[in-house]
């Protein structure tokens, strides 16, 4: 609610007043009038409403949010056009050199240039253009029919009777040649005058009926409390018809969308088809061009599929074009088949007549056979025939493939090799076979024995110094009790470096009871009784 200035008010003030606002956006209490009479929308939020206090409103209004500074110096006048203000009979000092006038320069002059300008000729001196300058405001600037001249619009309006004259007139012509025809072929005679004014009002109505096209017209609005659509809707059905859904009211024929309006179904199947005018809207669906434009797209989906670059929506005409071509070769395709077909069997509903031994099954050859069967004389011997391509050489071979066989392996006899499109070596390639296979075999034979050293030496070493000890060991316990004193003293030894001597012997060889006791003696950090063991 647009109020004045902010005063203080009571309790119960304040109270009256809340309750005067919710009766006014209930409608129940008349709006409030600002200054100049117009009604204030009692839905517009206080803060917008409220008038600022340096203002001093006395009465509630809504000018605060309006542009109250108004500049009289902006204006949404326009340039009068084609004005003209002054015509001198001579050239005037300063005026264009082309046409005389004071307006502009020879620059900047619109006039076809003249071989000999009005400067030196003084004729034809053109008269001097209303020049005007404008300080238009924000919506001046951006009114994009500023300036614009209402009565220019007849002349689209006259552009349209016309031609709507011209359509009419056309029409009639035609109905009047249309019955002219249909008089001639029944041989009638039309030659009295009451025919042709009956023919004439007959024509007219059509006339009048073509011309009123928009007996089914349905306005809509749009963002108004009518709600609904902006267009027009029509029914082209005609209102003397019987609608689809009152063909058969039995509840379990076919199904009527009212949202639609659609009913896709025959709601009489078991009807005459000459009889029945609607036999729903799938029939559409499949006849026409709508069957057309379903086997185009079929057809450029299934050419996608194969690797073919075609795109229905991307590239339609493309996709026609194909789609053309590959029915015009279908055909050809088709009349080459039944060409050869009717070669080689023959046509039945030809005039020529059939061959005897075709006719009969029977022939006067004479075919000599043996024994076993087999025809020795009187018919040529057709041997069976690969579909494969037979004694074709590639690469410098003598054979095919598949000639030579070994280790489970196809190859070329001529050069014994087994890799397929090789080129072929000849005796030199199958004697450099054998050397390799040779030296790979003496190689094979040197590396199994130097395998078998290593493996005896590493036994060997294994028995002396490895961890595992062979159960086929034997030792001697008087030298085992020997290695065993001597470990204790040299570990002593280590332990007290003040009984080391200063010569030091080493002796390198090293027994197997020097290697027992050196496993006895060795502490494992594993072991929970390490510490026992010094």
């Amino acid at each position: 609610m647009a109020t004045a200035s902010v005063t203080f008010k009571s309790r119960e003030d304040h109270r009256k007043q809340l309750e005067l606002e919710e009766a006014r956006k209930a409608g129940l209490a008349p709006a409030e009038v600002d200054e100049d009479g117009n009604e204030i929308n009692p839905h517009i939020p206080q803060y917008m409403s409220s008038a600022p206090w340096y203002l001093n409103t006395e009465k509630p209004s809504l000018k605060h949010q309006r542009k109250w500074k108004s500049d009289p110096n902006y204006t949404k006048s326009w340039y009068d056009r084609g004005a003209k203000l002054f015509q001198a009979n001579k050239y005037r000092k300063g005026a264009c050199e082309n046409c005389g006038a004071m307006t502009h320069d020879k620059k900047s002059c619109m006039e076809r240039p003249r071989n000999v300008g009005a400067k030196w000729t003084n004729v034809n001196i053109a008269p001097d253009e209303k020049v005007e300058s404008f300080e238009l405001d924000y919506d001046g600037k951006r009114d994009r029919w500023n300036g614009y001249d209402p009565s220019t619009y007849t002349r689209v309006i006259a552009d349209y009777e016309a031609r709507e004259e011209a359509r009419k007139k056309y029409l009639k012509e035609q109905q009047l040649k249309k019955l002219e025809k249909d008089s001639e072929q029944d041989g009638e005679n039309a030659g009295s005058e009451d025919d042709e004014e009956d023919g004439l009002r007959i024509d007219e109505a059509k006339v009048d009926e073509s011309a009123q096209m928009d007996f089914a017209k349905v306005e809509k609005r749009v963002r108004t409390t009518g709600g609904g659509s902006t267009g027009t809707v029509r029914n082209l059905r005609i209102r003397e018809d019987t609608a689809k859904y009152l063909l058969n009211l039995d509840v379990n024929s076919a199904y009527y969308d009212p949202k639609t309006r659609s009913m896709r179904e025959d709601p009489l199947p078991d009807a005459d088809p000459n009889d029945k005018f609607y036999v729903g809207d799938n029939q559409n669906r499949l006849s026409g061009q709508a069957l057309e434009f379903k086997q185009l797209n079929i057809h450029a989906w299934e050419a996608f599929d194969k690797g073919q670059d075609i795109h229905m929506q991307a590239a339609p005409s493309q996709a026609e074009l194909l789609y053309k071509s590959f029915k015009i070769k279908k055909e050809m395709l088709k009349s080459e088949h039944k060409d050869k077909i009717m070669e080689k069997y023959g046509n039945a509903a030809s005039e020529d007549p059939i061959p005897r031994e075709l006719l009969l099954g029977q022939s006067e050859r004479e075919i000599e056979y043996d024994r076993t069967g087999r025809i020795i004389k009187g018919q040529d011997v057709s041997l069976p025939k690969s579909k494969y391509e037979e004694d074709v050489f590639i690469n410098n071979h003598t054979t095919v493939w598949g000639s030579w066989w070994k280790d489970h392996q196809w190859g070329y006899k001529c050069c014994k090799q087994t890799i397929k499109n090789s080129y072929c070596t000849g005796l030199a390639g199958i004697k450099a076979a054998e050397a390799s296979a040779d030296l790979m075999k003496a190689n094979m034979a040197r590396k199994e024995a130097a395998e078998d050293e290593s493996a005896q030496h590493e036994g060997k070493r294994l028995a002396t110094w490895g961890t595992d000890v062979p159960q086929d060991l034997v030792l001697d316990k008087k030298l085992l009790d020997e290695s065993l004193k001597k470990a204790a003293a040299r570990r002593k030894e280590e332990k007290d470096e003040r009984k080391r001597k200063y010569n030091v012997k080493c002796d390198d060889e090293v027994t197997a009871e020097d290697m027992e006791a050196y496993r006895l003696k060795r502490i494992h950090h594993d072991d929970p009784m390490k510490d026992f063991l010094r």
